[in-house]
């Protein structure tokens, strides 16, 4: 067991238990050996060793065995450089060594809500923070249809999607009003390595019937991410009957997936083929106005944690623009304009946020460069490229020329002089003027504000 292998490991646990528990019990967990099935960690107290090992050690140990390791049991040591450990001769202090407890029963199956969950729902999902545009709008109805609690009408419900596109949070959301609206329903949500970790637990204490009993009585079984048990045969064949159960008892099923069930590598026929015999819904990648729109929502939510700041005009729309591929990507940078604007006591500009998410906007550039903007503009105008970059200040020359200037601030990271140098040596005054003067015509001439948008689209296609 390397060291590098317990940092994989780690990240596995920290989705399966969530950043809170992770940040507070297993970063500060030090790997140190593994040797005749011990598997020994430092630990910083005695109280943080004996908190692992009742709440955590069979999850870690499921981990390491799952990654080829052969581990019995875990051990813990306080640290010898622990400031909070006593003062004593560290030679010959004893060991602190746990042995993995046997897990807890499974709770009952007619327990309440909370008590089935087996993953903690974020109260920041629900519908009304989940921003409804055109790539999401079916996903968002057919949520809010399986929400309702009313008599099935399709099922499974599958949504997937890429990374952050809203999967999670509808998932989320339809869990929250079903607690509120419906408490009497038993509702499961869990992630699929969390449904694989319960059934190799039911497995090795030989407690499946206890196992099938939980999940074939619940009223509502929400999966997230069930391409994770593609290539788990074990796993599968139990998901399959669970299915089937829930299935012909006329339960929902409600799944997320980062792809279509047909295109889940090493997922079994049979399982692909029922995961298909619902509504299976695509949340597709955003587009302009959603992002503008989840941007504008979570300004409003942040007004009352930031209420001195000023958002500059046209700093939304920037970013919309901007950070195209991920929605998590799009908030954590209003996130840290926000913060960073605070601690500095200055309103939110273009000039601060392309210093603050610099590092951000250089990489949502590498689909767009300045010669690629360079092209579609003299394209679309039906000038020619050298035209575009020469010393001609031609009217049919000089507007197109700004267009595309002002496009490579909004979709580039380039700072001004840098554009100025890729149009004909020209000085940054000159490209601050047509970014400008292009702001201006885009208010007051249609033609102009069609133009730029139509030009965007082309670009970030």
């Amino acid at each position: 067991m390397t060291q590098e292998k317990w940092g994989l490991l780690r990240n596995k646990l920290l989705k399966a238990i969530g950043k809170n528990n992770y940040t507070t019990w297993i970063e500060p967990l030090e790997f140190q050996e593994l040797q005749d099935g011990v598997a020994v960690f430092s630990v910083p107290t005695n109280f943080m060793g004996n908190y692992v090992s009742q709440n955590f050690a069979d999850l870690i140990l499921y981990e390491m065995n799952t990654a080829g390791e052969t581990v019995q049991r875990l051990a813990f040591r306080v640290a010898a450089n622990s400031p909070a450990r006593p003062k004593v001769d560290t030679e010959s202090e004893p060991t602190v060594v746990r042995d993995a407890p046997v897990a807890p029963q499974m709770e009952a199956a007619n327990g309440a809500f909370e008590s089935l969950q087996a993953a903690p729902l974020d109260s920041r999902f629900t519908f009304d923070s989940f921003v409804v545009g055109k790539p999401n709008e079916l996903a968002h109805a057919a949520a809010r249809r399986v929400s309702e609690g009313g008599p099935v009408t399709f099922n499974p419900l599958v949504l997937y999607g890429g990374v952050g596109l809203g999967k999670t949070h509808l998932m989320h959301a339809i869990a929250w009003e079903l607690k509120t609206k419906h408490p009497e329903l038993n509702v499961l949500y869990l992630s699929a390595e969390q449904f694989m970790y319960r059934f190799v637990q039911a497995l090795r204490e030989r407690r499946m019937m206890d196992f099938k009993h939980l999940f074939r009585s619940v009223d509502v079984l929400m999966v997230d991410d069930v391409q994770f048990i593609a290539g788990k045969d074990s796993t599968q064949e139990e998901f399959f009957h669970t299915f089937n159960a829930l299935v012909d008892q006329n339960k929902q099923i409600i799944i997320s997936a980062d792809r279509a069930p047909g295109e889940i590598k090493d997922l079994e026929d049979r399982v692909k083929s029922r995961l298909q015999c619902g509504l299976v819904v695509d949340l597709h990648p955003t587009d302009y106005e959603l992002r503008l729109g989840i941007l504008q929502n979570k300004v409003q939510q942040y007004s009352s944690t930031y209420p001195d700041l000023t958002i500059a005009d046209g700093v939304l729309e920037f970013l919309a623009h901007r950070i195209s591929t991920n929605v998590r990507v799009l908030e954590g940078a209003l996130t840290r304009l926000f913060a960073f604007a605070s601690l500095v006591g200055r309103e939110i500009d273009m000039e601060l946020t392309q210093d603050c998410l610099a590092d951000v906007l250089r990489a949502s550039e590498r689909k767009i460069t300045v010669e690629e903007i360079q092209r579609k503009v003299s394209d679309y105008y039906n000038i020619r490229l050298s035209d575009i970059i020469g010393p001609k200040r031609l009217r049919s020359y000089a507007r197109p020329r700004q267009v595309a200037m002002y496009l490579c601030k909004r979709l580039t990271s380039r700072s001004l002089p840098e554009i100025g140098r890729r149009f004909g040596g020209r000085d940054h005054t000159t490209v601050m003027h047509g970014v400008k003067r292009i702001e201006e015509l885009k208010t007051t001439d249609g033609q102009i504000a069609e133009d730029v948008e139509m030009l965007r689209r082309a670009l970030e296609a």
